[in-house]
């Protein structure tokens, strides 16, 4: 290796070394809150939800929400078919299948998965740890338990004004030694926005669009009834 060469590398070393503590200043002190709570309001994220008690010392509690323009009827079929061989997640599937989870985000409802009980497994993806209803209140509440017990996931649905406010909480157990819990913090909180924000837009926009086809059909019945 010449001079030239030691100096880029310890140059790009430095660099490195920089970017990794100025990330570790900065994500904290100032964009980790919005990370952990984009578009949640304060009282959403101080609210508690079924679920909550299910894993209560977790290290990581993200709350997102999302304003969707349909009633509650309309989003629950999206929530309820979710996983993989199922209805996907609605989020992008390219990066998911990167993982082999076999993901295929449908943008129909999907009649063979609708009927859910407590206790139900939703599968992950191939050799995954599979996701187990814990808490089903139709139109109301979702929430999923992973197998190993370290991730609670609630979907809470609240009604306000003619629109539903959908509010996603992770509850995630605290990784065991620094490295980890560091690596989870730089890495995995940003990229779970990432991939949480575009699966609420996508249950938004599949939602809206059911509520509005459901509206012209009941306008078309109306019609129908009307000039009998």
């Amino acid at each position: 290796m010449n001079k030239r060469t030691r100096s880029a590398a310890w140059g790009l070393g430095v660099f490195g070394l920089g970017a990794a503590l100025s990330g570790l200043g900065t994500y904290p002190l100032f964009l980790r809150r919005r990370c952990l709570t984009w578009g949640a309001r304060p009282d959403e994220v101080s609210r508690k939800l079924p679920g909550d008690e299910l894993l209560p010392g977790a290290g990581i509690v993200a709350t997102r929400a999302i304003t969707i323009g349909a009633p509650p009827a309309a989003i629950w079929p999206w929530l309820v078919q979710m996983g993989s061989g199922r209805g996907g997640v609605y989020t992008y599937d390219w990066i998911e299948n990167l993982f082999g989870l076999d993901m295929h985000s449908t943008r129909r409802i999907l009649p063979q998965y609708q009927d859910v009980k407590v206790g139900d497994e939703f599968p992950l993806g191939p050799g995954r740890p599979a996701m187990r209803v814990a808490v089903l209140d139709p139109e109301r509440t979702f929430t999923v338990r992973f197998a190993d017990g370290n991730w609670v996931w609630i979907f809470a649905l609240v009604a306000e004004d003619g629109h539903t406010r959908l509010i996603s909480r992770n509850r995630i157990a605290a990784a065991g030694a620094w490295p980890a819990r560091l690596f989870s913090m730089l890495v995995m909180e940003p990229g779970s926005l990432i991939m949480e924000r575009k699966m609420l837009l996508g249950i938004k926009e599949r939602a809206e669009n059911l509520a509005c086809e459901q509206a012209a059909e009941a306008g078309v019945a109306n019609d129908d009834r009307s000039q009998r």
